[in-house]
């Protein structure tokens, strides 16, 4: 299998934010916040250009205190991110985000790299840090899920443990449909990117379901964990 992935020439860059002009330009049409969609566009295009020249940098380098700063900076900005959802944001509920993303995503980091993959150097940032970006991406959309509908169950009237219990059944919806729909209808990321790369499907595959379990662990620890915390606050 040719394991060579075509480059990408910037005419082919520039078209393929055809579709995203079309779905922004109807948003304009029909008033439907058109403008933070345009601005998130190309937001996008700026820090994955950038991230693409800082991971070349991090991918030779053989300090484990770079690695250790690119994911502190991950944790501090994915948990500040997690609570935007809170009508009423508190120091209290993002130092809650950060120890839910601390234990539940970097916990399973941890875990999955070390006793799963058996990565070494333990750092190494080829690895590390792209499983880093996967799971605490998922911790943090599933923290920011999880604190929405916490408050809006309580500000309603409910319990705090049944909102907790409402509220972490429903941010954990989207991974679940995930784990019904990988293979199905959909091939995740990282397991086309490797195919792409001449990867063999199979061996990818086996990926993609560490990579799966890994998220979903991540997340759930992470929402459950956010929630029994902020039930304190």
């Amino acid at each position: 299998m040719n394991g060579a992935v075509p480059d990408l020439t910037v005419t082919g860059l520039a078209l393929a934010f055809v579709p995203a002009a079309i779905v922004i330009g109807i948003m304009y049409l029909w008033r439907a916040k058109a403008t933070q969609a345009t601005y998130a566009t190309l937001r996008m295009l700026v820090q994955l250009l950038l991230v693409g020249y800082v991971l070349v940098f991090i991918f030779e380098t053989n300090n484990w205190l770079v690695v250790a700063g690119v994911l502190s900076l991950m944790l501090v900005i994915a948990s500040w991110i997690a609570t935007r959802t809170l009508a009423a944001r508190t120091p209290q509920s993002y130092i809650n985000a950060l120890i839910a993303n601390l234990v539940g995503g970097v916990a399973t980091l941890v875990f999955v790299t070390q006793a799963v993959i058996d990565i070494q150097p333990w750092f190494n940032p080829r690895y590390v840090v792209p499983l880093a970006g996967m799971t605490i991406a998922g911790s943090m959309t599933a923290i920011s899920l999880a604190a929405e509908r916490y408050e809006a169950e309580v500000g309603h009237g409910v319990e705090a443990a049944e909102a907790r219990r409402i509220a972490f059944g429903a941010c954990m919806i989207p991974m679940v449909n995930s784990l019904f729909a990988v293979g199905l209808v959909s091939l995740p990321g990282m397991m086309t990117g490797q195919i792409l790369s001449g990867v063999s499907p199979l061996i990818a595959a086996q990926y993609q379901i560490v990579v799966m379990t890994m998220w979903f662990g991540a997340t759930g620890i992470s929402a459950a964990l956010f929630l029994t915390l902020q039930k304190k606050d």
